[in-house]
């Protein structure tokens, strides 16, 4: 039986241009977030309150990964950040080489973190390195407390939990403290933070983070 190693091939060519990202922004002292989630969570809401808030203070990019359209990006843009778009034209997921054909949209001399919006899947993008240095993950109450325990590697691989809508707790069941746990189990030292982009609830812990990403870059 002879056996053809496609799958294998695409990881390790993935993970040689996700070495050369890391070597771009490494040089440049640019810490970087591949934000993943499943659709609809809430990161571009996540991203533009975090420019409003940290924006004077901080250079901040955003590389906005979609299937289709630009709308994120116009979002974003609306900003005066550096950002550009990245369509995968149906791929489930951003690769190390989407994101090296991408930088050179960026002035990386006038950035001081730099965002990948991933596409909103929680299966396909936690099998890519896309030469960032942190993952966050953003859950939100409506998509029910069980994503950790069906799509556990994502979680295994993150930094950061982000758990998105919680002003809506009071009308959805939802068990936090459940989810909380069982992101634990698999990853004990994951930061969780809980958040409304709505009301601010929780925010500052997030923009804490960033700034404290930030000064230790």
């Amino acid at each position: 039986m002879t056996r053809i190693k496609v799958f294998s091939n695409i990881m390790k060519s993935n993970e040689d241009m996700a070495l050369k990202n890391r070597q771009v922004f490494s040089h440049y002292h640019i810490p970087v977030i591949n934000m993943m989630s499943s659709p609809g969570s809430g990161k571009t809401s996540l991203l533009e309150k975090t420019i409003n808030k940290l924006g004077e203070k901080i250079n901040i990019a955003v590389l906005e990964g979609d299937l289709q359209t630009d709308r994120d990006a116009q979002r974003i843009g609306k900003y005066d950040v550096q950002v550009a778009q990245i369509n995968t034209d149906g791929a489930c997921h951003l690769d190390a080489n989407m994101v090296n054909k991408a930088l050179s949209a960026f002035d990386f001399t006038k950035i001081d973190i730099f965002f990948i919006e991933n596409v909103g899947n929680l299966v396909c993008p936690a099998g890519f390195d896309l030469g960032e240095k942190y993952r966050v993950n953003l859950v939100s109450v409506p998509e029910g407390d069980d994503k950790v325990i069906k799509y556990p590697v994502i979680f295994r691989k993150c930094d950061v939990l982000l758990i998105n809508k919680v002003d809506l707790l009071p009308y959805i069941s939802f068990n936090l403290e459940r989810l909380k746990n069982e992101a634990l189990n698999i990853r004990l030292d994951m930061k969780i933070i809980e958040i409304s982009c709505l009301t601010n609830k929780g925010m500052q812990s997030w923009y804490d983070w960033i700034e404290k990403i930030v000064r230790n870059k």
